[in-house]
């Protein structure tokens, strides 16, 4: 009888044990480097990866899944902001770290550097690279979980940056172990100071031998310029930096050129230069815009402006918001005009709708309210009843005067009453980053966060000490029995 007693206080106690490290090691967990997370970030725009709302997997993200993806951790913006140790207004300039997150009411995206952000904007727009200060971005953060350098040489995207401080070095020249070394403005090291040749020729190295692309800089890039500038392709500033505006310039080349449109003028440069080189016609452009790949207008700096909107609050106007108040009227939530003018009866539409998906009612058109909105997972207005939906219920028994009608609803009602619980309770979760958790046991979890092998695992030890608390107590019980009977004899 001991020794079974020792193999059942043996049992519990592995079982609890057990049940102690599948919760530690569910717990979610983020890793990598900033440096990293703005590269992935940087690699995913350059490949054209797609937005899929809830996505969370190379090739396919929404704007929290993009961080998630390489890094682990938290599932939501929300999280990924609120749980991060360091963060900062937007308003007061981005330090210059590489990989930092970046926070708006609905959405997040990751800083590269050199004033520049990556974002998964939405299924209209994929991914996205533009200025940190053209998106409406209010916080910065680092991503909980990834480790940021303090001091020390860090490579980005095959280039050498010295992180002094916590920030990268821009804009000076500094003597590190004996040896003096030229930071651009964008923080590249751009020569170590060895000689006088090396330092004046630093301009070009970087562009004269390689492809030329978003971030380079040097005389190759102003020769670029100038000659896209003769064709009437670009009319910004000529001065040897390969921005946004500078891209957008050569991708529209490559179209009317009939080239592969990547915006990286490699080999194909010697199309530009020449003397055949096809000239800009605007004419000959279609309307059918898609991203930075095909324009209307010759590219230029101001053209970035220009994007539409992804939220819209009381008191905007724009043609967008017609589509978002037809969809709002389907969904029986918005019963006036669609006009495109973001008035009372929208926002109080928004909120209901909000409110009717586990959204918080804030009456703002935000990115996750417009994806949930037009998906096909949107519930209708719940509280929508038409007279057909009712049946007259007479109780015979009462008094004529007092007999009543009982509404009842229909059962597609309660069906779709029903499924609007489901998106309820998903948006819920997704709103509180309780989804995607990992852990370090390989364990995957859905969209919503739902941890099915955590689960499995937990139900059988909860099964497993039951079973034995079950054996104890039964063995307990006969001892208990012969005792009493054997007072008897």
């Amino acid at each position: 009888m001991k020794a079974l007693k020792k193999i059942l206080s043996i049992t519990i106690i592995v079982a609890l044990l057990a049940c102690i490290c599948i919760m530690s090691t569910v717990s979610s967990s983020a890793s990598g480097t900033g440096a990293g997370l703005a590269e992935w970030s940087l690699n995913a725009y350059y490949s054209g990866w797609s937005y899929v709302y809830g996505g969370s997997t190379p090739g396919a993200v929404d704007c929290s899944g993009l961080i998630y993806s390489y890094a682990g951790g938290h599932r939501t913006g929300d999280a990924q902001l609120y749980n991060s140790s360091y963060t900062g207004s937007v308003s007061g300039g981005v330090p210059r770290i590489h990989g930092l997150g970046l926070w708006k009411p609905g959405h997040v995206g990751v800083y590269v550097g050199d004033g520049m952000a990556v974002d998964a904007r939405g299924s209209q727009y994929g991914v996205c690279y533009e200025s940190v200060y053209t998106h409406g971005w209010t916080t910065y953060f680092k991503v909980p979980g990834v480790s940021y350098p303090k001091n020390g040489w860090v490579k980005f995207n095959g280039s050498k940056y010295y992180y002094e401080n916590g920030q990268y070095l821009a804009n000076t020249t500094r003597t590190i172990d004996g040896v003096s070394y030229t930071f651009a403005s964008s923080g590249k090291c751009t020569s170590n100071g060895a000689s006088s040749e090396s330092s004046s020729s630093s301009s070009s190295t970087s562009t004269n031998s390689s492809t030329l692309k978003l971030g380079s800089q040097g005389e190759a890039v102003e020769k670029l310029q100038k000659r896209l500038q003769e064709l009437g392709y670009y009319n910004g500033t000529v001065d040897g930096d390969f921005g946004p505006a500078t891209e957008k310039a050569f991708k529209l080349f490559q179209k009317t050129a009939g080239l592969y449109v990547d915006g990286l003028a490699g080999s194909d440069v010697e199309y530009l230069y020449a003397d055949n080189a096809p000239k800009y016609e605007q004419e000959t452009v279609t309307n059918n815009k898609k991203d930075d790949e095909i324009a209307t207008t010759s590219a230029s700096a101001d053209d970035e402006k220009e994007e539409t909107p992804t939220s819209f609050a009381k008191g905007d106007y724009h043609e967008e918001i017609i589509k978002i108040q037809e969809r709002l009227s389907e969904l029986s939530y918005y019963d006036g005009t669609a006009d495109g003018s973001f008035g009372t009866m929208t926002e109080d539409a928004i909120k209901q709708f909000q409110g009717a998906n586990g959204i918080t009612q804030s009456g703002i058109a935000d990115e996750f309210t417009l994806e949930m909105l037009f998906s096909n997972i949107a519930a209708s207005n719940p509280i929508d009843e038409s007279p057909t939906d009712t049946l007259e219920v007479v109780d015979s028994e009462l008094p004529v005067s007092a007999q009543t009608v009982a509404p009842t609803v229909a059962p597609t009602v309660a069906q779709d009453a029903a499924a609007t619980e489901v998106v309820l309770e998903t948006n819920k979760l997704s709103e509180k980053a309780l989804a995607g958790i990992t852990s370090s046991m390989g364990f995957e979890s859905d969209a919503s966060g739902n941890n099915f092998q955590f689960i499995f695992w937990l139900a059988v030890m909860i099964v497993v000490m039951s079973i034995t608390f079950a054996i104890v107590n039964a063995v307990e019980k006969k001892k208990s029995g012969k005792k009493s009977s054997a007072k008897y004899f």
